[in-house]
């Protein structure tokens, strides 16, 4: 079976091919830790989780990198602002190196939340300031020095930008002008700092005190790591668009060839949200906290991106969340009674082909919605319970919604608003199914309409017996 990825370099569909027989080594533009991730950030590494189960699926020995990004980043992708963890240090009255601790920790448990595989190293750029100069004076050919540090010029290397087609018709780049550069896309290496200012993060450098530029962070990071080339490089569809080229001129510039660093670079869209609610510019965003606190099993955002494929666009809404979530507890639902077959049921020797077909589909560029309605055939379908169960454990290797182990009682999950306790639930349940043994309905009903009142779904005939029912915001 050939895997086959879009690579964002060449526009086109490619079938995968190792640098290194039986390995697959991958990058991926990790968080900037100077707040919480919003749910559009986390689609971002659910897509990198996935492509990593999928190479392992098909083989490969896979060495996954994820870094953390805790100096260099401003404010503006386009190399202007302020830093950002510098910024959120200064409101927050705080050591970045605490902010920084606090969010990686943050980001680190959603991770695992939503059930991600952690990655073989998180690199954090601050352990890599020495090698990051060292990069720097290799590549200095290509650079020049303003006020605000050390520039480079991305006329030296052949092609710049082509990974994100960043010229309109007439030539002009969409990107805006800064004063001082020789091109407007020209970019920094090494920031210095002020004469007048003093930064919580700088280092000694042959361009003066200051801190590396976020570009040169993940060349050096991904090299150091990886080695050059490596075979792919991942990120958010933003990334195809300043981030990404500039890594690539970079890359050029240090091994003075063409080679952009990594063969396949691949980035997943964006989640759209029509309230507003995506950017952390605005200071109310998405966290998966919030999904949480509104009742909402993380995994039930992982549903909701799987049903999606990568490259397209998401939109996220309330009612979306709210359907996947009921997709996955009927999915769960499913799969227990399956479980407890496959624990007295002999195992047979009917074969699922779905197993094949769902291998087929998140090879054919990771079409997770296609192996998900696989998933939910063979769990739903006829045969013995041990091949169906045995099915579903192993698509479920590549969908990662934990089946296998997971129960409704665990996506049960009491809204930060309910004012209800799960004794007092119980006890009026009680209560209730008396009513209804007597024949008193309209008791019944009464107990029914108040915890309906109190956010309590009753399930009649659902072995649960009751879900918390989500008011959506």
């Amino acid at each position: 079976m050939t895997l086959t990825l879009y690579n964002s370099l060449t526009r086109q569909t490619e079938a995968f091919t190792p640098i290194h027989a039986g390995e697959a080594r991958v990058y991926t533009c990790g968080p900037t830790v100077y707040n919480y991730q919003h749910i559009g950030n986390m689609r971002a590494f659910l897509f990198a989780d996935t492509l990593g189960r999928v190479l392992k699926w098909n083989g490969y020995a896979l060495t996954h990198i994820i870094n953390i990004t805790d100096v260099g980043h401003l404010t503006s992708d386009a190399d202007a602002g302020e830093d950002k963890m510098e910024k959120a240090a200064l409101a927050k009255g705080a050591s970045i190196w605490d902010i920084a601790a606090h969010y990686t920790h943050a980001f680190k448990r959603d991770i695992r939340r939503l059930n991600i595989t952690d990655p073989a190293e998180w690199t954090v750029a601050t352990d890599y300031v020495p090698q990051m100069i060292d990069f720097a004076k290799r590549i200095e050919k290509d650079c020049y020095t303003i006020d605000g540090g050390l520039y480079f010029d991305v006329s030296k290397v052949p092609n710049y930008g082509s990974l994100a087609r960043a010229t309109t018709e007439d030539g002009e780049s969409r990107i805006e002008p800064v004063d001082g550069k020789r091109n407007p896309q020209d970019f920094a290496i090494w920031r210095t700092s002020p004469p007048d200012e003093q930064r919580q993060m700088e280092w000694d450098s042959p361009w003066g005190k200051g801190a590396p530029g976020w570009h040169l962070e993940c060349s050096v990071m991904s090299h150091a790591t990886l080695g050059h080339p490596f075979d792919i490089h991942t990120g958010g569809i933003d990334h195809r668009e300043i981030h990404h080229p500039n890594e690539i001129a970079q890359n050029q510039a240090h091994c003075d060839c063409s080679d952009p660093g990594a063969r396949i670079w691949m980035h997943n869209n964006f989640l759209i949200d029509r309230g507003g609610k995506m950017s952390k510019s605005t200071g109310q965003f998405l966290t998966l906290q919030v999904l949480v606190d509104a009742g909402f099993h993380p995994l039930a955002y992982r549903m909701l991106c799987l049903q999606a494929h990568y490259r397209s666009e998401l939109e996220f809404s309330w009612d979306n969340l709210a359907a996947a979530s009921t997709r996955l507890k009927r999915l769960v639902q499913t799969v227990e009674r399956l479980r407890d077959r496959f624990a007295s049921e002999p195992r047979g020797t009917l074969e699922t082909p779905e197993v094949d077909e769902a291998k087929a589909a998140v090879s054919d560029d990771l079409n997770t919605a296609r192996a998900l309605v696989l998933l939910e055939s063979v769990a739903g379908g006829k045969g013995h319970a041990g091949d169906r169960f045995t099915a579903v454990r192993k698509i479920d290797r590549v969908l990662g919604l934990r089946l296998a182990m997971i129960t409704r009682d665990e996506l049960r999950i009491r809204p930060a608003h309910a004012t209800l306790e799960e004794d007092a639930i119980e006890a009026r349940l009680v209560e209730r199914r008396e009513a209804r043994a007597a024949k008193d309905f309209a008791r019944s009903d009464a107990i029914r309409d108040e915890l309906t009142a109190a956010g309590v779904e009753v399930m009649d005939g659902d072995p649960l017996g009751w879900d918390w029912k989500v008011v959506l915001p």
